[in-house]
């Protein structure tokens, strides 16, 4: 008589829920199905990091004219390096954590079908439009907010309400999840695995190799350099930002260019 195999059990507990809401997201597809871009998480990205990036305007928007004028102020202390201390040691444990974790959960030997691949690059190119949005916010809406602040303020130290937005959160922010992202890209994509991809390289080297020039250019203002035009020399060093994310573009051809293959592939499985 022939064994009877019985189905595999649904996920319980826990796993279970995790499961569910990722199928919900579009990142846990069925892989006998073709791929499909996971907009539910890019849509949900993008509403998040308009919450988080819109309130955080609104209240430098609201408190940096009545309690952030002066750094030697107790109610600059509360408002504002109360914050800044919170976000940066949010921000520091969440790059001590997940890069070992990261690191030290790595397969030995990762392999994956071509859909799953497929679907990896999808959620990339996803997590790249949410990624470009949080990018304009962050362009028009601190760096502009900060130049301003500059124009119509006297500078006295390196802690402003503009810098803690900008130089103490969201450059730290996209620096450490750029490293995130590169580790994980390199650990578990088998395209990219003993290898290194140039371009996320120069992508993660950009906000990083922005930190040198950012204590030079505060320690310059605060001493001696009291110019804040943007042409000024001792911004010179904050091109690497833009030129970093050049990178973009060539990061995008390589996952198009491995999505051309898996697709040939597939249609070349599907004719034989």
């Amino acid at each position: 008589m022939n064994a009877v195999t019985k189905p595999e059990a649904a996920p319980q507990g826990s796993e279970g829920i995790l499961q569910r809401v990722m199928s919900l997201l579009g990142l846990a597809q069925d892989e006998t199905r073709p791929p499909r871009m996971p907009w539910m998480a890019a849509f949900i990205g993008v509403a998040l990091a308009s919450v988080l990036f819109g309130v955080y305007r609104w209240y430098q928007q609201t408190y940096s004219f009545t309690v952030g004028l002066d750094y030697f102020e107790p109610e600059f202390q509360t408002y504002w390096m109360n914050l800044f201390y919170i976000q940066m040691t949010i921000i520091t444990l969440i790059g001590a954590v997940g890069v070992p974790l990261l690191w030290f959960t790595r397969p030995a030997n990762p392999v994956m079908t071509p859909e799953r691949e497929l679907m990896i690059y999808y959620a990339i190119l996803a997590f790249a439009a949410v990624g470009s949005v949080i990018l304009v916010a962050i362009l028009g809406l601190y760096v502009e907010a900060d130049a301003a602040w500059h124009q119509v303020t006297v500078r006295d130290t390196d802690f402003t309400p503009t810098h803690i937005g900008l130089f103490y959160f969201a450059i730290p922010l996209g620096a450490v999840g750029a490293i995130l992202g590169f580790i994980l890209l390199h650990t578990r994509v088998p395209y990219f695995t003993n290898r290194v991809s140039v371009p996320m390289a120069l992508i993660t080297a950009a906000p990083v190799l922005i930190m040198p020039n950012l204590g030079l250019n505060e320690w310059g203002h605060t001493f001696f350099y009291a110019e804040e035009l943007f042409a000024a020399p001792i911004h010179w060093g904050f091109v690497f930002l833009g030129w970093g994310l050049f990178a973009i573009g060539g990061l995008m051809i390589q996952i198009l260019q491995r999505v051309r293959e898996l697709t040939t592939l597939n249609a070349q499985g599907a004719e034989a």
